[in-house]
């Protein structure tokens, strides 16, 4: 008897984790929709921004400008990591932090100074534990980022960038190529003339043109209007990092909520196997216990 009941209760236990992880997978998956939603609609935009700003940049030869400018000496880098400030989804903080990790020791390699900046509970927690110090922390970053708050991190990122404290902006983050496909990376922002070649990736080699693709009439002047696109690209292509971030954090709760309901679900299956033959086995010894009293009073 105590092993049946030891089992029933072991049951209702996987079943409600069960329910649990049901509905956690549910709400991921709804949580995904809205942040792919918004993932997509900025996606248009922020490749087209880039492209334009490196075609003014390619057709305005002649015009210098602080975002573009790639120093020979990287004294001092900034790297920006987007974790979650929750887990129960899968891989995907660990994945991110490893490649963090090996930025953040390839740059002490290089014997550059590193300012570290950590965007989730789970970063903060793993940085904290490794002993690497972070410069600022962030944890207000959730499903649903806002361009404003982003605005304020790019502005700060400009300032320093252009006064000289920082020679090279970083993000490391998971990537989003489509709902199967997303990848962990660290990128560099700025200088943007170190993203810029990657705008024309898509395009096959022998249909590139050797030059800019449109020539340009700058009114008033093209220093004016780069002075407007290039840190605008700038803010649209870091909001972009968070936006990913968002949509694939969602994809791995998802996944990982999945494969714990049909794990769930098969020790379920399991554990009611083992109590209908517990069950067999006690109603079994049952019977024979009373047919030996039977045999016992002839």
């Amino acid at each position: 008897m105590a092993k049946t009941r030891a089992l029933v209760k072991r049951r209702a236990a996987v079943q409600n984790i069960r329910k649990i992880t049901r509905t956690m997978e549910l709400i991921a998956t709804a949580r995904f929709k809205k942040a792919l939603d918004r993932a997509v609609q900025a996606e248009a935009y922020t490749r087209k921004i880039a492209e334009l700003a490196a075609d003014l940049s390619a057709s305005a030869t002649d015009v210098r400008h602080p975002l573009l400018e790639k120093r020979e000496t990287v004294k001092n880098s900034l790297l920006l990591v987007l974790t979650s400030n929750r887990g129960l989804c899968g891989g995907y903080n660990a994945s991110i932090l490893r490649e963090a990790v090996r930025r953040v020791r390839q740059t002490q390699q290089e014997g550059v100074g590193l300012k570290l900046e950590l965007s989730g509970r789970r970063s903060i927690l793993f940085f904290r534990h490794q002993r690497i110090p972070a410069e600022k922390t962030y944890t207000q970053f959730e499903e649903k980022p806002a361009f404003e708050e982003v605005d304020v991190l790019a502005n700060r990122y400009i300032e320093e960038y252009v006064s000289g404290r920082v020679d090279r902006v970083e993000v490391a983050y998971m990537k989003f190529i489509r709902a199967s496909d997303q990848r962990p990376v660290v990128e560099t922002l700025l200088p943007l003339s170190a993203v810029a070649p990657e705008v024309r990736q898509a395009a096959p080699a022998e249909t590139k043109p050797a030059g800019p693709k449109v020539e340009y009439e700058f009114l008033p002047g093209a220093q004016d209007i780069l002075q407007e696109i290039l840190p605008v690209s700038f803010k649209v292509r870091l909001f972009k990092c968070f936006l990913d971030a968002a949509v694939s954090e969602q994809i791995a709760r998802r996944v990982a909520m999945k494969s714990a309901t049909e794990n769930a679900e098969k020790m379920i299956k399991a554990l009611t196997l083992q109590y209908n033959r517990a069950r067999q086995a006690q109603i079994t010894k049952e019977i024979a216990e009373v047919i030996g009293g039977v045999e016992a009073l002839k």
